[in-house]
């Protein structure tokens, strides 16, 4: 029998493709990815299949577009009549862990945990990671945790009052007092532990069975806001920042505003602003690359590289104020659904230093990885990546959906209306990609046409140029809503949803009003 190879999925949560060196950013922010991208077959034009971490997650497990699956909002649940990837993996043997710095992946028990022998959360106050007790604890082991649960439970009773006062959570979260739930939150989980722990895992093999492959899911969140790298990355891409004053008040309003990554600017960002925005981005970026360096390089030094398919990509991008947008909550931009990806494959059906040029979409990694672990049926097998362009069963159409999150769109209604209407931000957007051109609808009738390949920024609309183009991509789109397997949603939220102490992790992180 064929050993089946290791695998390991790494997402960067926020990670824009066009911030990345490999990509053709102008500053060297990826030195660690772009090597790896060297080295790998790249895809040079990824499609999230959504805007955002629930329903982009949920597709990259499933293999399925966000209508279909239905999970769509913070407190939706995988339905049961959909086997997840860590499902379908761990049925057939292999050892499955994950290792979570996001909460809307790692806390809330939405279904995305499903399958995973273990999954480590390494954000929030209650954090479980390998290095606090092991996968086979001890007594003593045993004991910390029922504390920490014990405990748990008690701040979640204390904070009982909060979670059904909307004034008082309200004030939890205002301006005054988010500061201080970042300073006590570790808020963007520890990238360097979790990577260390992923490695460990791989190269010691502890409670995995003697020739029992692995699967990991790792979920970074070094690029999500806010935004505080170490002062040597400030300094190479931000250095304004360390001398004036002005910015560093900017950086510190936008820091702690969580309803800022949410809204819509009523104006045009400033170049200073954006100035200080892109720069503490790339930091960012560059931060993380150096510790993903560190991880990949374990991994060669030990040998384990050459026997894992590794695949690297995000779950979607980031405005940074292009088109007057901030976060990622609204917008079907290329800012926030072309997405880095990059696939290093120990078998061949990956080729080294090959570029693929066609467009593809991220859904796809889910039938990838069942193929590469020889478990993907008939049906399953045509939609792997390793397929050239030639044989794409796509035929190199992608599509993408940003449908609003109901929390978010709640309070945009309550504190900003009048953008809502203006903005269009209530309407369900979706983009097709075809040939060199994209098109966007919103609702029934706002369309806007790009040719993203001689305009990636998305900055003449073509719509009135190119009728007949933009009516060819409508067809398409329409063909595809009328022909998506809708997976009914499931009748309950997910279990731990209205936890204050849940739900206060996914305020701090913008995820909720």
């Amino acid at each position: 029998m064929t050993t089946r190879p290791d695998i390991v999925l790494l997402i960067l949560d926020t990670q824009r493709a066009d911030r990345l060196s490999c990509y053709g950013c102008p500053f060297e922010t990826s030195p660690h990815l772009d090597r790896l991208a060297a080295d790998s077959t790249f895809f040079h034009f990824a499609v999230s299949a959504a805007h955002w971490t629930v329903p982009s997650h949920t597709s990259m497990f499933t293999g399925l577009y966000p209508s279909s699956h239905n999970t769509l909002h913070a407190s939706s649940v995988v339905p049961t009549s959909l086997s997840t990837l860590a499902e379908r993996l761990v049925d057939k043997g292999y050892y499955t862990a994950a290792y979570c710095n996001n909460p809307l992946v790692g806390v809330v028990n939405n279904g995305l945990r499903r399958g995973f022998l273990d999954f480590f959360n390494y954000s929030g106050l209650f954090t479980s990671r390998p290095n606090q007790a092991g996968i086979h604890p001890n007594l003593l082991d045993r004991y910390r945790q029922l504390f920490k649960r014990t405990l748990a439970a008690g701040v979640t009773a204390m904070q009982d009052i909060f979670a059904r006062s909307d004034t008082l959570l309200d004030f939890s979260f205002s301006p005054l007092m988010v500061p201080l739930w970042q300073t006590a939150l570790s808020f963007k989980g520890n990238t360097a532990r979790s990577l260390n722990d992923v490695a460990r895992l791989h190269v010691e093999r502890k409670g995995v069975d003697v020739d029992q492959p692995i699967f990991s899911f790792i979920n970074l969140m070094g690029t999500h806001m806010p935004y505080s790298p170490p002062q040597h990355f400030v300094q190479r891409f931000a250095p304004h920042v360390q001398h004036d004053k002005e910015a560093q008040r900017y950086l510190h309003r936008f820091n702690s505003d969580v309803f800022g990554w949410l809204a819509p600017l009523s104006t045009s960002i400033t170049e200073k602003n954006k100035l200080t925005l892109d720069g503490m981005y790339n930091a960012e970026v560059a931060h993380q690359d150096e510790q993903v360096g560190t991880f990949l390089n374990k991994l060669r030094t030990s040998g384990r590289l050459d026997r894992t398919l590794l695949i690297v990509t995000a779950d979607h991008g980031e405005h940074l104020g292009e088109k007057q947008f901030i976060g990622h909550s609204m917008s079907s931009y290329n800012e926030l659904i072309h997405v880095p990806l990059m696939i290093r494959d120990p078998s061949g059906d990956f080729p080294r230093s090959t570029t693929v040029d066609s467009f593809v979409s991220t859904r796809r990694i889910f039938n990838t990885i069942l193929q590469a672990a020889g478990i993907a049926s008939p049906a399953e097998q045509p939609l792997t990546l390793a397929h050239n362009a030639a044989s794409d069963p796509d035929g190199g159409i992608v599509f993408s959906e940003a449908i609003p999150p109901s929390n978010v769109l709640n309070l945009l209604r309550r504190h900003v209306p009048q953008l809502v209407g203006e903005r269009g931000l209530h309407l369900t957007r979706r983009a097709v990609f075809s040939g060199k051109h994209k098109l966007i609808k919103a609702g029934e009738s706002q369309l806007e046409l790009y040719n993203v390949l001689d305009d990636p920024n998305e900055e003449i609309n073509l719509c009135d140029i190119l009728p007949e183009e933009a009516d060819l991509l409508q067809e398409q789109l329409q063909a595809f809503v009328n022909h998506t397997t809708i997976v009914p949603p499931t009748a309950d939220r997910a279990a731990d949803y209205d936890d204050p102490q849940v739900r206060r992790r996914l305020r701090d992180l913008g995820y909720l009003e």
